[in-house]
């Protein structure tokens, strides 16, 4: 499934720790790491909304804000990516439709992408 190759990039870039340090001005990795985070909230409601029960990209999320560590205003960024993504499916989709299993495996490729390129390029 590929879902679980997403869980895997996501975990090495958790694991490489955090890729900018909490006070620093924008990095130029800042908007795919904000994309990543907009991509788990999709994520999050399509799964769910397809028969996946839980909360596992949520708690990605959680774990990516743990590793970066970031301010206030950095983690409001993040959280408000998370939400927007979340938020800008479900008042389109109110059940699981083969447009929205589509959508699920184009955010789940973005979301590998994104997190290997982070990795590959900004890790520690």
């Amino acid at each position: 499934m590929r879902s679980s190759s997403l869980a895997l990039a996501f975990a090495a870039l958790v694991a490489a720790g955090p890729v900018m340090p909490a006070s620093a001005a924008e990095a130029p990795f800042e908007p795919r790491l904000i994309r990543l985070a907009e991509v788990l909230g999709s994520l999050h409601y399509l799964r769910n909304l397809c028969g996946e029960k839980g909360d596992q990209w949520r708690v990605q999320m959680e774990k990516l804000i743990a590793a970066e560590n970031p301010d206030a205003g950095r983690r409001a960024r993040l959280v408000a990516s998370f939400n927007r993504g979340y938020r800008s499916f479900d008042g389109v989709y109110v059940s699981c439709t083969a447009s929205a299993a589509e959508a699920i495996s184009r955010y789940v490729r973005e979301g590998e992408e994104l997190t290997r390129e982070i990795v590959a390029r900004y890790g520690n």
